[in-house]
């Protein structure tokens, strides 16, 4: 680097420095609103990652993250060396997949349907009463599914007399597992994943639906060509987003529905680490294998996202 360069940069350097102090002068108060925050997240969020290190460790809560003995990739090795290995992992992307492609399929579909709906006293209460499940808590959806689900349930009912399927506890039989968690899945949340895709029809212009629509195009020819087209990139951030989490199946529902009878369909990476490290006290396994979750979805994410700025220009970093 020549002088004239170096000079150059140092004094840019300066004057970013002095603009930063400058702007904390200027702006105190504001960095002093933000001051909770920056102290929260690094107690509860970045503190606590030191903990990782009980992924290496054959951990004991007497004798701490210090005094707890050392032994490598051990838990990683007892976790993939499994029986059971095959089976969570299977479980784990197919009820995940299967919620990742079917939920968003359905979000964008209703939200089409929902944009072709003109009249506003009808358009606000149906999007209004698909909302709400969302906000109902997991031991409640949980508590429905049950009792839908019982002998004498109402949805047992109405697949006794229309499919004649023998009458018995849904959730006893493992075969049905990934339905009743899928459908559940669905009805709670398909309103709340709709809101982003109805946000980004407001981006469209009316003027092109309208010139569309002189042109000849019917209502499925403008679905196709003007309003997937406008929420496309909203399409692939949500997609690499879900991409991300693949395989992190939320174990509140799980845990809430299954029983030893159906562990062959639903048990998966979540609830085995709840079962390991709560129940047995193996907490450096668990560790390991909640580690080896946040890795592989790190990887996942940052491969999504790579590839959907190379195939669409549309990436979220």
């Amino acid at each position: 680097m020549s002088k004239s360069a170096a000079q150059a940069v140092k004094q840019k350097r300066k004057r970013s420095g002095t603009t930063w102090k400058h702007d904390i002068r200027l702006n105190w108060s504001i960095y002093l609103i933000y001051l909770p925050i920056f102290v929260y997240v690094i107690i509860f969020n970045y503190l606590p990652m030191f903990g990782i290190v009980m992924a290496f460790q054959e951990f004991k809560p007497t004798r701490g993250f210090l005094g707890s003995k050392w032994v490598g990739f051990e838990n990683f090795i007892k976790f993939f060396s499994a029986s059971e290995f095959p089976l969570i992992m299977r479980n784990t992307l197919v009820i995940s997949i299967l919620g990742l492609s079917v939920g968003m399929i359905a979000a964008i579909l209703f939200t089409l349907l929902l944009n072709e709906i003109k009249f506003s006293w009808f358009k606000k209460p149906v999007q209004t009463i698909t909302y709400m499940p969302n906000f109902i808590s997991a031991v409640v959806i949980a508590g429905m599914v049950i009792d839908f689900t019982s002998s004498n349930g109402i949805v047992t009912n109405f697949l006794v007399k229309v499919f004649g399927i023998p009458r018995e506890n849904l959730l006893m039989n493992a075969s049905y597992f990934w339905a009743i968690n899928l459908l559940s899945g669905l009805w709670q949340g398909l309103g709340a994943s709709s809101i982003v895709y109805v946000s980004a029809l407001g981006n469209i212009s009316q003027e092109l639906v309208e010139a569309a629509a002189l042109d000849g195009a019917n209502r499925l020819q403008r679905a196709w060509h003007i309003t997937l087209t406008a929420i496309r990139p909203t399409i692939a951030t949500m997609l690499i987003m879900n991409i991300g989490s693949l395989l992190y199946v939320g174990s509140e529902k799980i845990l809430l529905l299954y029983n030893p009878t159906i562990y062959s369909t639903a048990d998966v990476i979540s609830t085995h680490v709840v079962r390991m490290g709560l129940e047995k006290m193996q907490y450096g396994y668990s560790a390991a294998v909640g580690l080896f979750n946040s890795v592989v979805g790190t990887i996942l994410l940052v491969g999504s996202n790579y590839l959907s700025r190379k195939l669409t220009e549309t990436s979220i970093f």
